[in-house]
């Protein structure tokens, strides 16, 4: 099982952190008591632009969670689209080898889902098996390359697509003065991402998914995901999340990497979800590893913000195109609402 190919397709209208930081004040200038604070979360994040679903000043007229919704669909499809495309370029394939869609996505909701809207845009075959996810969050990107995995280990010569779309802008409570939705608001950006995945009896160069697994932690469903109502998607985002990465994320992937005769010091690519500054300095410490192994989800995270479970996507896509040494072990590891972990050993 091999991943062949990662394509990328962000939002279509980018916008540096002081124009975002411009508009947020001008919204807030009525209600929040200390726009100043706004601000500096907005900074602290280390976010420098982020793309958007929508031109900036469509965002007023979002008023209500169906508006948002139906905006959600009709970009979703676009960037959906357009990374499906560039992932099976990239792997020398085309929509007639796809033989099962796998979408997750934890900022809109569509029935019929997102893959069988695509299934006539991207003109795939009747006979290809979709399968939505929704809810993952931050963990699905690493979460979806190990059930695509799964297909293809029981599809030897079949291709299993992931997608990845996330829309976080459209979720965003203007109403919600909350710390976390602050925060959230100077963090999240908007962009879909696609993966390859072939069966071992399909030729491919990519690193070879060597084993997966899940972790998930007791009692933790307060650390992170969304309060539902009717104005949407409220962020729930604990304080405790760079803790939680240090009490168990260490245990975790040295007993995953135990299990196949490896160490963290065999480990030669880092592939890690951004997150957000102080989950990163989390992980960096959590696992000992050193400032240049994170250096990909750094850069993504400064360059397009956390993007939820299309941004490991984004960390992968720019790691394949560094080309590791033949023989290089690597993790890819996300963590989210669960709280859980997901761990996929890959090697070149």
């Amino acid at each position: 099982m091999r991943i062949a190919a990662v394509g990328s397709a962000l939002a279509p209208h980018y916008y540096d952190q002081d124009a975002l930081i411009a508009a947020f004040r001008e919204h807030w200038a009525e209600r929040h008591f200390n726009l100043e604070r706004l601000e500096a979360l907005h900074r602290n994040v280390l976010v420098g632009g982020r793309h958007l679903a929508l031109p900036i000043e469509r965002y007023r007229g979002l008023d209500t969670w169906g508006k948002s919704n139906d905006a959600w669909i009709e970009v979703a499809q676009e960037v959906g689209e357009r990374a499906v495309r560039t992932a099976l370029d990239r792997a020398g394939l085309t929509v007639a080898d796809v033989d099962c869609l796998i979408t997750v996505t934890v900022t809109g909701v569509a029935t019929p889902s997102l893959d069988a809207r695509l299934m006539n845009r991207l003109g795939l075959p009747p006979r290809v098996k979709r399968v939505p996810i929704f809810g993952l969050g931050c963990v699905a990107g690493t979460a979806g390359i190990a059930r695509a995995a799964d297909y293809v280990r029981a599809y030897p010569d079949q291709v299993a697509v992931l997608l990845s779309v996330e829309l976080c802008s459209l979720t965003l409570q203007r109403e919600d003065l909350s710390i976390p939705n602050l925060i959230a608001s100077g963090l999240f950006g908007d962009g879909a991402a696609a993966a390859v995945v072939v069966g071992a009896e399909r030729p491919a160069a990519g690193p070879a998914i060597v084993a997966s697994r899940s972790v998930f932690y007791p009692d933790t469903e307060r650390v992170m995901g969304w309060d539902i109502s009717e104005a949407g998607f409220r962020i729930v985002l604990s304080a405790e999340v760079p803790e939680v990465v240090r009490r168990y994320l260490r245990r975790d992937v040295d007993a995953f990497l135990a299990d196949h005769g490896l160490g963290r010091s065999d480990i030669a690519v880092w592939v890690s979800h951004p997150g957000g500054p102080k989950v990163l300095e989390a992980v960096q410490a959590a696992l000992e590893l050193p400032a240049e192994a994170l250096e990909s989800a750094w850069r993504s995270l400064r360059e397009v913000g956390n993007l939820s479970s299309t941004s490991v996507l984004l960390v992968l896509e720019e790691t394949l195109a560094a080309r590791p040494e033949a023989g290089s072990a690597g993790v890819m590891l996300a963590m989210g609402p669960g709280f859980c972990s997901e761990l996929v050993l890959l090697r070149w």
